[in-house]
This record gives C-alpha cells, sequence and structure tokens, in this order.
C-alpha cells in the first residue's frame, strides 16, 4: 500500500509540474566543459574521481547513451549554436580567425534573444572576438570571460566584461577562473529569475595550462591513478591528476548553480543540459574509446550529453541511437515553444520527442549517420558502425577500442559509408582552404575593437611566445626592420585612440614607435618602464603549449584619422634605445 502511495504521489507531483511548464516558459542553462573526456565521470565508472552533481543530472533527467561532438574546441561551439556541420559555419581552426563564426549564421542565442529571453555568455566563447563576430553581435546580452580559444591564468584572471548597449572593458576576475564564472552565472540567475533565461556557461578547464586550487589538488596529489588509459604507457599521471582534480572542481560548481535553482524555486521549470567540446585532453581512462582530443576515432569525439528539467523530463530516462551538437538547436527550440529563426537548413535534428517520453525512434534517428571532421579528416559514425578515417570499419557495439577492421569482411557496407563521406566532403568542406577573412574594427554600435597578438603576424626576429597561439604574446623584438601587422577592415570612417598592452624593462624603456593604416601614421614612446614578473607559481605540470602569463599596461599613442577600407595596421619601431622594444600582448582600438 505505503509503494502504491508513493507513486501515485510523483506521479500527481510529475503532473502538477507539467501544468506548471504549460504557464510559463522554461528557462535555460546550457554548460560546456574544456578538454573533459567522456570517461571523467564517477557516473560512466570512473573510480578515480567523484563527480556526484553531474552525474545527478543524468539522474535525475535524461541521459543520451551515445553523443557526439567535434574533436577541437571552437567546431563543437559552432555546431551548438547553428545547428549546422562546422564547416558550413566558416569555423576551420581553433586560432588565427579559423575559429570565427560566419557572420550570416544566426545562433541558438539569437533565437531565444527574439523570443524575449534574457541572455548571456559566460566563459569561453571562442567563436571570433571582434566585432560582430563577439558574442554580443551574436544574441547574448552579456558577455563575461575570454574569446580566444584557451587562456593562461586561472587565478584572478583578466578577463572581457560587454553588454550589448556597446560597453566593454577588460577586468580582473577573482579567484579561480571556474569559481568565478560560477559566481558570475549566479548572478546572472539571481538577477533575471522572474523572466526567462538563456545562459550559455562554457567552463574552460580541464583545458591546460593545469593550474589547480589547492582545495582539489590536494585530494589528488598523492593518490595512486586505479582506472588508466588504454595506451598507459603514454600517460602522465601528474597531468591525469590534475585533470581529476579540475574535474571535481567543475562537479563542485554546477553542484552551486543546481542549489541555487533550488533557493530561488526555479529548478522544476529550468532546462538544464550539460556536455563536452571534445575527447580527453591527454592519456586517461576513457572507458576503453579509442582516441582522445584531435582525433575522429570514437573517443576524439564522444561526450555525455544529460537533459534535467523535472517538470517535463521524468527521472532516469535513457535514450539509445546516436545524437551529435547538431541537435541541440532544435530540441531545445521545440522543447521551449520558442520559434525557429534561422533559414539556413539545419544538420540537426529535433529529438524532443524521446525527452519527453516517447522512445518510438524516427526513422530518421534510427538511420541516420553523423560526421566527424578534423584538418581534412573524416569519420562517420551510424548506430552500430564506425568508419573511421582511413577507410577502416568498425563495430562500435563489440569494439569500441576499434580494434578489429570489418571493411573486407563486409565490403558492401564499407563503400556505402565511404561514398557517403565523399559526397559529405562536397557539400559540406569549402573549396578555398585559405581564410581570407579580415579583423573588423570600428562599429558605431560597439566602438571598442582588440586586436591581440593571437591575430597579428611578425616578421624578422619577432616571435609568439608559445606554440599555442590563442594566449601568447609577441616577444624578441630587436630589430628596426622588423614590423608586426593585422589584416584588419575598418568599417567606420574617423577617429581612433591606438592603444598598446606592453611590458619593457628599465633598460630598454623609450622606443618609439609608430602605427600606419592605408597612409596614416601616429607614433609614440614605449614608456614608462613596466616590467612585472611572469605568473608561474600555480602550475602543476610544467606547460607545453600555453605561454605563462604577467600584467600588461596599457599605453596610448594618441588618435588617428582613419577611412573605411580594407588593409594592413603596421607596427614598427623607429628607434631602439635599448636591447628590444617591447613584449605586446594587444592593441586596442577605440571609434571616438
Amino acid at each position: 500500500m505505503r509503494m502504491f502511495f508513493c507513486a501515485a504521489a510523483f506521479s500527481l507531483i510529475w503532473l502538477s509540474n507539467l501544468a506548471l511548464a504549460a504557464d510559463t516558459k522554461p528557462n535555460v542553462i546550457v554548460i560546456l566543459t574544456d578538454d573533459q573526456g567522456w570517461g571523467d565521470l564517477s557516473l560512466h565508472g570512473n573510480t578515480n574521481l567523484k563527480t556526484p552533481h553531474i552525474d545527478s543530472l543524468a539522474k535525475d533527467g535524461a541521459q543520451f547513451e551515445h553523443y557526439y561532438v567535434c574533436s577541437v574546441c571552437a567546431p563543437t561551439r559552432a555546431e551548438f549554436l547553428t545547428g549546422r556541420y562546422h564547416p558550413r559555419t566558416g569555423v576551420r581552426g581553433v586560432s588565427t580567425g579559423l575559429e570565427r563564426l560566419n557572420l550570416d549564421e544566426i545562433t541558438i542565442a539569437d533565437t531565444f534573444h527574439a523570443a524575449g529571453y534574457k541572455t548571456a555568455s559566460i566563459g569561453k566563447w571562442h567563436n571570433g572576438s571582434q566585432w560582430p563576430y563577439h558574442p554580443c553581435a551574436r544574441g547574448f546580452d552579456e558577455y563575461y570571460g575570454f574569446t580566444s580559444g584557451h587562456w593562461g591564468e586561472y587565478f584572478n584572471p583578466p578577463l572581457e566584461r560587454a553588454s550589448r548597449d556597446c560597453k566593454t572593458e577588460i577586468v580582473r576576475g577573482k579567484g579561480f577562473i571556474a569559481d568565478d564564472f560560477t559566481n558570475e552565472t549566479l548572478r546572472f540567475i539571481e538577477a533575471n529569475k522572474a523572466q526567462p533565461f538563456f545562459c550559455y556557461l562554457t567552463y574552460n578547464t580541464p583545458h591546460s595550462p593545469f593550474s589547480v586550487p589547492d582545495e582539489d589538488w590536494n585530494r589528488h596529489k598523492d593518490n595512486p591513478v586505479k582506472m588508466r588509459g588504454a595506451e598507459g604507457e603514454k600517460e602522465d599521471l601528474q597531468v591525469t591528476r590534475s585533470a581529476l582534480a579540475l574535474c571535481e572542481n567543475l562537479d563542485r560548481n554546477i553542484g552551486r548553480i543546481l542549489d541555487k535553482l533550488t533557493e530561488l524555486k526555479l529548478a522544476e521549470n529550468t532546462i538544464v543540459v550539460y556536455f563536452h567540446d571534445n575527447g580527453p585532453n591527454s592519456v586517461r581512462w576513457n572507458g576503453g574509446m579509442k582516441g582522445k582530443k584531435g582525433s575522429v576515432d570514437e573517443g576524439g569525439v564522444r561526450s555525455p550529453l544529460f537533459v534535467r528539467w523535472p517538470a517535463k523530463i521524468k527521472p532516469g530516462t535513457k535514450i539509445g541511437g546516436i545524437a551529435g551538437a547538431i541537435d541541440l538547436l532544435p530540441t531545445l527550440v521545440r522543447l521551449t515553444e520558442v520559434p525557429l529563426i534561422s533559414k539556413k537548413p539545419l544538420d540537426g535534428i529535433d529529438l524532443s520527442n524521446m525527452l519527453l517520453g516517447d522512445q518510438l525512434q524516427t526513422s530518421a534517428f534510427a538511420e541516420r549517420a553523423i560526421f566527424s571532421h578534423q584538418n581534412g579528416k573524416v569519420s562517420l559514425r551510424t548506430v552500430s558502425q564506425r568508419l573511421d578515417d582511413r577507410g577502416l570499419l568498425f563495430n562500435m557495439v563489440k569494439d569500441h577500442g576499434q580494434t578489429k577492421d570489418f571493411s573486407r569482411d563486409l565490403p558492401e557496407a564499407a563503400q556505402k559509408l565511404r561514398s557517403m563521406i565523399d559526397i559529405w566532403r562536397r557539400e559540406t568542406l569549402p573549396a578555398e582552404k585559405r581564410d581570407t577573412r579580415p579583423y573588423p574594427v570600428g562599429y558605431a554600435e560597439f566602438p571598442v575593437t582588440y586586436l591581440p597578438a593571437r591575430d597579428g603576424n611578425s616578421t624578422g626576429t619577432i616571435k609568439r611566445t608559445g606554440p599555442a597561439p590563442n594566449c601568447s604574446y609577441f616577444t624578441n623584438w630587436t630589430s628596426k626592420d622588423d614590423r608586426i601587422t593585422w589584416d584588419i577592415d575598418v568599417h567606420t570612417a574617423g577617429k581612433y585612440e591606438i592603444e598598446l598592452f606592453y611590458t619593457v624593462s628599465e633598460a630598454d624603456a623609450g622606443a618609439t614607435i609608430e602605427a600606419s593604416f592605408a597612409g596614416k601614421t601616429i607614433s609614440g614612446t614605449v614608456k614608462p618602464a613596466w616590467d612585472p614578473p611572469l605568473n608561474e607559481k600555480d602550475d602543476r605540470v610544467p606547460r607545453k603549449g600555453e605561454s605563462y602569463q604577467k600584467e600588461f599596461r596599457p599605453l596610448s599613442l594618441g588618435v588617428i584619422e582613419l577611412s573605411a577600407q580594407h588593409g594592413t595596421l603596421v607596427l614598427r619601431a623607429t628607434e631602439i634605445p635599448g636591447k628590444q622594444v617591447m613584449d605586446l600582448r594587444m592593441i586596442r582600438m577605440t571609434l571616438k
């Protein structure tokens, strides 16, 4: 009798929640983590760590058993934002402008903003920095974070705060970066609790560099790593411990968000979506799958996808088949009954019926294929098979480690999938391999433009400080013959203040710098001396790709009159009294 009563009570509560959701538009929080593998969750069997709050999203909502993203960061974001395969959207890579989302793409944030939602992007954006590639031009009312692919400072980091009303400023975050992004999310939720909101929270961990708060590191620094990666001899255990600690930090922060929703009585009618942007960024336990970040094999592109909406999605819902990042836009639009405003054909399909309890798979879902692309390599995943980028065929039901090739045993099946990839390549991949888009400068609606070192080019002895351009800066500027250039398109003719973000030692201060564009020049002197130390104290593993960072100081060269045209912005030194000119992090151009 008691069991019957509990079941009946649950049914009544669930039905009342359905009525509640029918009256008000649901809020949406999309949480995307960076370089976290499918195996980095205790829910998936990893006993090296504990992730109870993330696991609860699957237990209290729905989990997709086979969900696929891209093998690197920016392409996955583009597919989520547009519902379209990333090569169609202009996103070809992760840096030097290749990460930019074409301006004619309509994003999921555009869609929710048009429907009256308050929208925010918090964290790592990675689909373009300058307006109109900036998140505040892509449907978001607010932005807080960094727009490049990865960041070099995880404690009290320099970040951008911006809004649609032309305001942007560089600020210092408070504390550890993931904690800070969570604090900003809690603020946004609190400020907009009385209206529907769409929050896109993109954590940048456990991406390297492996800077980890003491609270999380101390739990793992001396622990044996019991579950190892498939290529155990290649596993760096300190990297694994760092990643595990960062994943537990993420779990704690996601728990804070879920607690805030409960506190504000918003949990029932808030859709919470959780997934990763690619496979793990190191060799570590990942369920025995082949591949990691950068690979188009199963381990490089498989991600969890959890969707919790207590008002309408039954706890413990499991969805088979295959799904991908391209499906989230059409699915969330349908769940929230928000009008779809994109006129371009979507590659994703609406999976809302399965989330809401209809487990009958449509033929489009049951027979579909999902394509994974990275640097010209393409693999294809069906419900039961994967054709890898070499044309080898694997049975993914029995062999998710991709150890036995069946292409010779099943030649017709392999050829069919190869033909599908050939067609996809012709229809999807751009014919022009070079990206010729300039960096836009000077829009009246957003008059401040940042041109980081990542987007520039250099000649002579000048070099970037690290092989990963995203958080690098220019150094070793020793000759008057050297140049730093940016390919820019000035949108609005007018007066522009040009500022350099620099460091220089006392012995080298005093170089004369000239900036020129389309026959106009402006010059200034690199002083006073500003030579802060590198921040090298927070890492648990020595850096290999990212540059160590320091505090850069702005130096105004003054105001210059520029015409509206495409051209090359050139920096050169006309006098060098010391050994080098300066280290340069970025330029800021402000339309007056």
